[in-house]
């Protein structure tokens, strides 16, 4: 393995396969697919995929859940063995047998959860298990240095001897990129990797993706967001079904045209005007200083105020672990406050689920399955978990539910054999589907969404958008939380920013700045 980094300048012209690469790349891929297929029991992961990624380029790899791009990057990065094809590296042909040979071949993968040691410091977990020089000496400020070096030159500024403990998710996210690029990176991986970022924060990573580029290293950017891809990619390969579909410059495309590709069809991406737009309605949720602790003991929600008025998608903005699980947990009952007062639709909570139920209070959790729903339970007996009790009396009238169960999988769009279909068997968006069902076939005065759509493909995202914002239209007041600010943007009404267990601002859609929003987010207020 070398020392540094390869360093290569120009782009070809044009390619053998997909769309043309960027003009003036060198003419041999950096490494490139050749019908590449993975087979698994019952499934064909990967159906020989082809697509190469030239030096000094930025790739978008776009797909649904299980479209196979996590089996292509396995099969990369040497954790799978492809079953026909191979992988090219800088023109000839590889054989991964572990992960150690990937990365001897210069290519490395930054995972969405990051592979560090806390208690160890920057330096430490750079240098973990690997080591640029034989031997058993070396000198922690030579590689402090080194390291200091390489973030300054891809414009990544970290402290080499800060605990890793002490780093934000995105400094801990530069760790991982410094950690590839000290180990001698010329092709880097990148899975989902704006996911905890701020606006800034995504900036500045596309800053370093940039600069890397410019230096030759080629980057693989998987991701859903498509405002991400159009922005940083020279080119987007789409699988589908295991296929690749296509490979096209970012130039010549738009998110409506890659959703096409992706899906097959057309798909709404954005939030059609609300007809029950915000005209005094009155307020179905109301919070007023509320606080609460987290699972340690310690604050986790500190003098919260917030109102949802019914007709409207009020979105909660900010970085994960910032009190926007618990603030879900103190109104639906589960989560007991500390101070403060809930209404919901005019009653005053005392911190039971079922007082909320009551109230008219939809609730849908961050974890879908165990939390949302019960996976051993087939779909009717989860679509009747809140009401089964209602006017019926001690009887279960299985019947009923089964009626109930056929009615509500039609109206929803779930995609399952029938109301016996257990929970467990079914699909991240139809589960989604089942939750919602659930939840706003009563008489939901109030849903509370949590990260409704995280880890759905594309076209389960777009379904239960479509849900959410029918709601609103319909009158109910929906408490939209997700960590997507783009999702936020597009669906919301007004925006609520929190920052360490606090609201720092509401704002009006209209009024919404994107940096202004991401600067709240990481706790600037001024």
């Amino acid at each position: 393995m070398t020392d540094e980094p390869t360093t290569t300048t120009g782009r070809p012209a044009t390619l053998d396969e997909g769309s043309p690469a960027p003009a003036g790349a060198a003419s041999v891929p950096a490494f490139a697919t050749r019908g590449v297929t993975k087979r698994f029991p019952g499934v064909l992961a990967n159906d020989h995929v082809s697509f190469e990624v030239m030096p000094g380029e930025i790739h978008a790899l776009l797909g649904e859940n299980g479209a196979g791009k996590t089996t292509l990057c396995n099969l990369l990065t040497g954790l799978y063995r492809p079953d026909d094809g191979y992988v090219e590296v800088g023109g000839a042909a590889m054989q991964f047998h572990s992960p150690r040979d990937s990365q001897q071949a210069g290519i490395f993968m930054v995972h969405q959860h990051f592979a560090l040691v806390q208690s160890l410091s920057v330096a430490e977990n750079v240098i973990l298990g690997w080591s640029r020089r034989r031997g058993m000496w070396f000198s922690p400020r030579r590689v402090e240095r080194e390291i200091g070096e390489i973030a300054e030159a891809f414009h990544m500024p970290i402290d080499p001897g800060a605990k890793i403990w002490q780093l934000s998710m995105g400094e801990q996210q530069r760790v991982e990129i410094l950690k590839a690029l000290y180990r001698g990176a010329r092709t880097l991986i990148l899975d989902e990797p704006t996911t905890v970022l701020t606006p800034q924060e995504v900036r500045q990573l596309f800053d370093t993706l940039e600069g890397m580029a410019a230096d030759g290293t080629s980057v693989v950017f998987i991701s859903h967001k498509m405002p991400e891809v159009l922005a940083v990619a020279d080119r987007v390969t789409v699988l589908r079904g295991g296929r690749a579909m296509g490979t096209v410059q970012t130039a010549d495309s738009d998110a409506r045209s890659l959703a096409h590709l992706m899906v097959g069809r057309d798909v709404l991406l954005t939030r059609k005007e609300s007809k029950a737009k915000i005209n005094g309605g009155e307020d179905v949720l109301a919070l007023s200083d509320v606080s609460a602790r987290g699972d340690l003991g310690t604050p986790a929600l500190t003098g919260v105020s917030l109102q949802v008025r019914a007709g409207e998608i009020l979105g909660i903005a900010g970085v994960a672990g910032n009190g926007q699980r618990e603030l879900a947990e103190v109104i639906a009952g589960e989560r007991p406050s500390t101070a403060g007062t809930i209404t919901i639709a005019g009653r005053p909570q005392h911190g039971t689920p079922w007082e909320a139920i009551d109230a008219g209070l939809g609730y849908v959790p961050e974890e879908r399955m165990g939390v949302g729903v019960a996976p051993g339970l087939s779909i009717a007996d989860n679509l009747i978990l809140k009401s089964y009790r209602d006017g019926h009396g001690p009887i279960l009238h299985a019947r009923r539910a089964q009626q109930n169960a056929t009615e509500l999988i039609d109206r929803f769009d779930i995609v399952a054999r029938g109301p016996k279909t257990l929970a467990r068997e079914l699909s991240g968006g139809n589960v989604q589907r089942l939750l919602l069902a659930r939840e706003l076939s009563g008489h939901a005065k109030v849903l509370v969404a949590a990260s409704p759509t995280r880890g759905l493909d594309v076209a389960a995202t777009e379904s239960v958008r479509l849900l959410l914002t029918g709601s609103a239209d319909r009158g109910v007041g929906v408490l939209l939380i997700s960590e997507d600010l783009d999702e936020v943007l597009d669906l919301a009404d007004r925006i609520a920013v929190m920052y360490r267990g606090r609201v720092v601002d509401v704002l009006d859609r209209d009024d919404a700045d994107v940096d202004r929003i991401g600067l709240m987010m990481a706790g600037v207020t001024s």
